[in-house]
């Protein structure tokens, strides 16, 4: 009874709660690169605070046109390598996730294993 109890959780409780920590990991991954945030700002200004328009001579304009186009460019690639690595580290968590669910799996196989490598008389060739 006692074992039966054991793997019930095991596979039911103790699977749920090991799959929510795995998708509450990926969420705040998720979360802390703002992924989709840093997508759909992708060519905004980087931390222009004078973003608005610019009145004036030709020139001036067209500094500012060149100065909002340099910021811009330089946000890109900031935003462009946050969102790389963001999606890198999402990916290694997924990859992380799946392996731990199914090492969670296998787990209490390996007790039966070592009892009927022990009862064969198996020793490891180290």
């Amino acid at each position: 009874m006692f074992l039966v109890g054991i793997l019930s959780w095991w596979y039911g409780d103790g699977w749920r709660q090991r799959l929510r920590i795995v998708k509450g990991r990926l969420a705040r991954s998720s979360d802390y690169f703002s992924i989709g945030q840093l997508a759909s700002t992708l060519f905004a200004p980087y931390r222009q605070i004078s973003a608005g328009g610019v009145a004036g001579p030709i020139g001036v304009r067209f500094r500012a046109f060149i100065d909002k186009l340099i910021s811009r460019i330089v946000g890109m690639f900031v935003r462009l390598f946050v969102l790389i690595f963001g999606i890198i580290v999402i990916c290694l968590q997924v990859i992380f996730g799946c392996i731990v669910l199914i090492f969670w799996m296998i787990i209490p196989i390996f007790p039966v294993i070592g009892l009927i490598a022990f009862v064969v008389g198996w020793v490891p060739l180290w």
